[in-house]
């Protein structure tokens, strides 16, 4: 495998700000997934395999490789999807969540920067290279 293929090239800061924002998803994840246990028996290692997975998207990132950015992209868009989903339908055996949790608020928030970071960091050089 190449190093092209998987290592990707970007600026400093925004690799600072992605470890830093899928690490605050994990965390949110690990303070949350005790209480999650006991609302639901999946629930709570789902939350755990989120803080591992954002923990390991972080060191990906970290050694400036692609897939970092795919595992974190993946990790916080199914977080963000899950709490949409907890939030609308429901999860199996759980009734309907509250909307305006406040670490479920936060969570959103994070995820859909770091989303929309990895975004920006992948799309940016596409279109560099179009115009090139």
């Amino acid at each position: 495998m190449s190093t092209s293929t998987t290592r990707i090239i970007s600026p400093g800061k925004l690799v600072w700000a992605g470890i830093l924002l899928i690490a605050v998803v994990g965390l949110i994840h690990l303070i949350e997934a005790s209480e999650e246990l006991e609302e639901a028996t999946y629930l709570g290692p789902l939350f755990l395999a989120n803080f591992g997975g954002a923990g390991a998207a972080a060191i990906g990132i970290y050694r400036n490789y692609r897939w970092g950015w795919g595992l974190g992209a993946l990790v916080a868009g199914g977080a963000f999807a899950g709490y949409v989903i907890s939030c609308t339908i429901g999860l199996p055996g759980l009734p309907v969540e509250e909307w305006l949790e406040p670490l479920g608020v936060l969570s959103l928030l994070v995820e859909a920067l770091f989303v929309g970071l990895c975004l920006m960091i992948f799309v940016r050089p596409a279109k560099e290279a179009r115009m090139g």
